[in-house]
């Protein structure tokens, strides 16, 4: 498996983080900011389906638990998917 995948899981899991983060959107719009959320959150899902059968076990874990800091810190850790630099 190329790291393509796992550059964009942790992509994907940091856009996540920054939605999380986005106090001002969920108070000025709680609805925009949970549509954003799961719209995310189930591509996270999505990506980790497709691409089950080639991720090693501890990030399949992770992800099956919906564990996402944990998986994006794992991706981090094994510079599978380096920290972003922005």
């Amino acid at each position: 498996m190329t790291l393509k995948p796992m550059h964009d899981i942790a992509e994907l899991l940091r856009e996540r983080l920054c939605i999380i983060s986005d106090g001002a959107l969920r108070k000025k719009n709680p609805e925009a900011h949970l549509k954003a959320l799961q719209k995310v959150s189930e591509a996270i899902l999505k990506r980790h389906e497709e691409l089950k059968p080639e991720l090693p076990a501890r990030l399949n874990h992770f992800l099956t638990q919906c564990s996402f800091q944990k998986a994006l810190e794992y991706l981090e850790a094994t510079e599978m998917a380096p920290r972003s630099q922005g």
